[in-house]
C-alpha cells in the first residue's frame, strides 16, 4: 500500500508540475502575443505599407480597392498614407471623373476608405486636401474652412483610422499647440515614427496674407514637434526614426552645384542657378539637417507630391557639402499609377529600413 500510495503521490506531483508549466508558457505566449499586437516588442522585425498621391480620378478610385485589397492580405503593423487623398483643385475635370476635390461628399468617401482599412491607417494631411481648394473645381472653397474640417473629420481620439487601431500621441495634448491635432508620433518596436503637416504648393507659403499667416503657425509647431521627436527617440534610445509628411521639399534647391548638374540638370542641358532662391521648407530643411546628424542613427524622411518612387540619399551637410549618409529619402509612388511601397524594419540590421515597390498586376499598366 505504502508503494502504491508513494507512485500516486509522484504521479500527481508530476501531472501537477506539468501543468503549471503548460500554464506558465500559455501565459508567456500570450504575454508575447499581446505585446508584439501593440508594436512594443523590442528587436522585432515587422512590415507596413506606405501609400500616397491616391485615388485621385474614377479610375483610380476602382485601382485603389485594388491597392487596399493585397494591404489588407498582407501581414502588415499599420498603413500610412502621405497625403494628397484626392485630385488636385484645379487640375480636376468632369470627363475624368470621381468625388470631385475638397467636397463635403469626397470628404466623408475617403474617410470611409481609411476607416475600412484592416490595419491601423495614419493619414498624413496634404496640399490637395485643403490648401488648393481655394481653385478647386467644380467650386472653390475657403482652405482655412477646409483645414478645420479635415481637422475636426480626420484628427480626433488618440488612436488610428482603420478596422484595426493604434495609440498614437497628438501634438495637440499639449494646449499650446490645441490645433495640430494631425501631427502624432508612436513607436513601433525600437523604432520612432512622427508625422509633420508640411505640405505642397511652397508649404502654403506666398499666396495671401492670411495663408502666410497659416504657414507661420503651423511651421513653427512643426519644428517644435520634430525636435521633442529626435529628443525623445534620442533619451529612448530608438534604433531609428521616421518622419512622414506629404511635401517634397525641394532637397536639390540645397544641394551644391556639382550635385544639381549630375542629378538632374545636366541632361537638360541647364546650369545651376547663381542663387539659392527661398522658399517654404527652408527652416524645416535647416532643422532636420541638424537633428539627423545630432542623432547619428538611421533617419527616413518619407513623403509623396511628386508621384515618382525613389529611394536616394538627398541630403547634404550645409558645410561639408557631403551626403549626409544616415539620411535616405523615400518618395511614394502616385498618380496615375496605382501601386504601393513595402517597408521592412529589422532594427538588428545597421541600416533598419529597406524598401520594396509593390507592383498591383490588377493594375499594371498594357503598354
Amino acid at each position: 500500500m505504502r508503494n502504491i500510495a508513494r507512485t500516486w503521490s509522484l504521479c500527481s506531483l508530476t501531472a501537477l508540475t506539468f501543468a503549471l508549466t503548460v500554464a506558465y508558457l500559455m501565459l508567456l505566449f500570450s504575454s508575447s502575443a499581446t505585446s508584439q499586437g501593440a508594436g512594443e516588442v523590442s528587436g522585432a522585425r515587422f512590415e507596413f505599407a506606405l501609400i500616397g498621391d491616391m485615388p485621385y480620378d474614377a479610375r483610380q478610385e476602382k485601382e485603389f480597392a485594388n491597392v487596399m485589397r493585397e494591404i489588407d492580405a498582407a501581414e502588415l503593423a499599420f498603413v500610412v498614407h502621405d497625403g494628397d487623398f484626392w485630385y488636385d483643385g484645379n487640375a480636376w475635370t468632369e470627363q475624368v471623373g470621381g468625388f470631385p476635390p475638397c467636397g463635403d461628399e469626397t470628404f466623408k468617401h475617403r474617410l470611409g476608405l481609411a476607416q475600412s482599412s484592416k490595419h491601423p491607417f495614419i493619414f498624413v494631411a496634404g496640399d490637395n486636401e485643403w490648401a488648393d481648394c481655394h481653385r478647386a473645381k467644380p467650386r472653390t472653397y475657403d482652405p482655412l474652412e477646409r483645414l478645420a474640417k479635415l481637422r475636426q473629420m480626420f484628427f480626433h481620439g488618440d488612436h488610428s483610422l482603420g478596422q484595426r487601431t493604434i495609440r498614437l500621441t497628438r501634438q495637440s495634448e499639449d494646449s499650446r499647440y490645441a490645433n495640430f491635432r494631425e501631427n502624432v508620433r508612436w513607436t513601433q518596436g525600437d523604432v520612432m515614427f512622427v508625422t509633420l503637416h508640411v505640405t505642397g504648393s511652397n508649404n502654403n507659403l506666398g499666396r495671401t496674407p492670411e495663408m502666410d499667416a497659416e504657414y507661420s503657425e503651423r511651421n513653427a509647431a512643426n519644428l517644435v514637434w520634430m525636435r521633442q521627436a529626435f529628443d525623445l527617440a534620442t533619451r529612448s534610445g530608438s534604433k531609428a526614426i521616421m518622419i512622414v509628411a506629404q511635401a517634397d521639399p525641394q532637397f536639390e534647391n540645397t544641394w551644391p552645384a556639382y550635385v544639381q548638374q549630375r542629378y538632374m540638370l545636366e541632361g537638360l542641358g541647364l546650369k545651376s542657378p547663381e542663387t539659392r532662391r527661398a522658399t517654404g521648407f527652408d527652416e524645416f530643411l535647416a532643422a532636420l539637417e541638424k537633428e539627423t546628424v545630432a542623432f547619428g542613427k538611421p533617419v527616413v524622411y518619407v513623403h509623396g507630391d511628386t508621384h515618382i518612387f525613389r529611394v536616394d540619399k538627398p541630403l547634404f551637410g550645409s558645410t561639408s557639402r557631403r551626403t549626409i549618409e544616415n539620411f535616405t529619402r523615400v518618395s511614394t509612388i502616385g498618380y496615375p499609377d496605382t501601386h504601393w511601397v513595402r517597408a521592412i524594419v529589422d532594427p538588428r540590421e545597421p541600416n533598419v529600413f529597406n524598401f520594396r515597390l509593390e507592383i498591383v498586376e490588377a493594375n499594371r499598366v498594357k503598354h
